[in-house]
């Protein structure tokens, strides 16, 4: 989408202000999380967005595996409805599951951010199955989410937008769904891979608006300015009270690639959320300093605290930052931040591998914090986050990764808890497995994939959330693999997303 500077940040819109009010539930939907066929029992997706179909490289396929023994589909474009595979199109790039239409099924929010829009290549969309008592894609049509159509029919496809790099999705605490997709490659004026995303929200009644760290007055500054590579909207993650864009390209001043995170709330003015603050290594009361190449936000995780406290909602986000140097290159780490309704942060930790009682140390190319999960079982019980270090070394093993698993609440080490394949994960260890840079999470369990490595070792291994303070169980509760349980064998990348 090529804009001028001063359009920046605008709505589009099919109707009056979103509505929130519950769709008839279909008959059979229960509103259980991630059930997709309403029969009460949560399901699981698995993306292999390189898999080929019927021929056709690197097309992309997500595989829903039905809880309770009732199944599996393999879902491509074509099942789903949503145009025909093509090559390089990675469809299931990015997952979020989510309630779209209140009927009691979830849904499945599905980006492509290497699909071809005409002759725009890798310009990008995002697609929404529904669920429904005889399965996902089954029921009501699905929904495309592609420029020049539609809701979005006032913004240009343009080569390498990447609508569709990242999805995030929900319901606001009003009751309201939503779905925001990323488009790191968007072009704002003479900002090239500026970055921006799509906000839709509503059920019924569905309205759409674009932001970008372009000065806008519409719904409140977008803290920042755009800049080529800023790469805004890479990731995105939310929760029913705020939204958070990262910024892993952010320059800042001549400092490249530093990063930042930019927060959102859900009220909304002209269709668009409303911006609070932006936080990089510079910003007050925050360790680290901006340094090139550290990639601040390039993973993120956020929850509402099991305990908020105070007046307003809380956010919890934890920030990746793997490019970090400490003791030494790209080592990386992770800072965990409290935030209120206004967007005032308090850094709550700062994570490494050379802190006190952590099992492992800082090691050139770790990447630890290139992926995050974060998840709270319950308000009674500890919150948790899962740290992916992909570049791991161990035993003389390249890249054979690891995943960290702390209390988010006292990440010192006393309650680390480290999965490694050959021991925790039951996987043969070998070199560039990078394990850790694809986790998953919510209250299925903490889902480790391993798209990476020789074939027969690609799996998806699930983890149950402790009960207790650092209970890990020592064995996965459940193991997705190709060629089993339904799965087909055949597979490319299998488990590079998985929820």
């Amino acid at each position: 989408m090529a804009v001028s500077a001063a359009a920046c940040l605008f709505a589009l819109t099919a109707g009056p202000e979103p509505l929130g009010v519950p769709a008839l539930a279909a008959a059979g939907c229960a509103g259980t999380e991630a059930d997709f066929n309403g029969d009460g029992i949560r399901d699981t997706v698995i993306a292999d967005p390189e898999a080929a179909v019927a021929g056709v490289s690197k097309a992309g396929v997500v595989h829903v595996v039905y809880g309770g023994s009732a199944g599996t589909l393999e879902l491509t474009q074509e099942v789903a409805n949503a145009g025909p595979s093509e090559e390089g199109d990675r469809f299931g790039h990015a997952l979020a599951v989510y309630d779209a239409d209140l009927d009691g099924c979830a849904d499945l929010a599905i980006g492509t951010p290497y699909e071809d829009i005409g002759t725009q290549a890798d310009s990008g969309r995002a697609v929404v199955v529904h669920g429904s008592p005889a399965g996902l894609g089954a029921g009501k049509a699905t929904v495309e989410y592609v420029q020049q159509t539609g809701l979005l029919a006032a913004i240009a496809a343009e080569p390498q937008d990447w609508m569709g790099y990242a999805v995030a999705a929900g319901k606001t605490r009003a009751g309201v769904p939503f779905l925001a997709v990323g488009m790191p490659g968007e072009d704002i004026g003479t900002g090239v891979d500026a970055g921006a995303f799509v906000y839709i929200s509503g059920s019924t009644t569905v309205t759409a608006g674009v932001v970008n760290q372009d000065v806008t007055t519409t719904a409140g500054a977008v803290p920042d300015a755009v800049e080529s590579y800023d790469r805004f909207g890479e990731v995105i993650v939310a929760t029913p009270d705020f939204l958070v864009a990262g910024s892993p390209g952010e320059a800042q001043g001549t400092i490249d690639q530093s990063g930042a995170v930019t927060i959102f709330n859900h009220e909304l003015t002209s269709k668009v959320p409303k911006p609070l603050n932006a936080i990089t290594q510079d910003s007050p009361n925050v360790t680290g300093g901006c340094e090139m190449g550290d990639g601040f936000g390039t993973a993120l995780a956020a929850m509402t605290p099991s305990a908020p406290g105070g007046a307003g909602p809380k956010l919890l986000l934890a920030v990746g930052t793997p490019g970090e140097d400490l003791a030494a290159v790209d080592g990386g780490s992770v800072q965990v931040f409290s935030i209120d309704a206004a967007g005032a942060y308090d850094e709550t930790a700062w994570i490494d591998q050379d802190g006190a009682n952590i099992d492992d140390k800082v090691e050139a190319g770790d990447h630890f914090g290139q992926s995050l999960v974060a998840h709270s079982v319950s308000a009674l019980r500890p919150a948790y986050l899962a740290i992916g270090v992909p570049g791991q070394d161990a035993a003389g093993v390249a890249d054979r990764g690891a995943v960290h698993t702390f209390l988010i609440y006292e990440p010192n080490g006393a309650s680390d808890r480290i999965l490694e394949p050959g021991e925790e994960i039951p996987a043969a260890s070998g070199p560039r497995l990078y394990t850790g840079l694809h986790l998953g999470g919510g209250a299925g369990g903490l889902h480790v994939g391993l798209p990476y490595g020789p074939s027969e070792g690609s799996a998806v291994h699930v983890f149950s959330w402790p009960s207790g303070a650092n209970d890990w169980g020592i064995t996965p509760v459940k193991t997705f693999k190709p060629g089993e349980g339904g799965l087909p064998a055949e597979h490319g990348t299998f488990g590079t997303v998985a929820r």
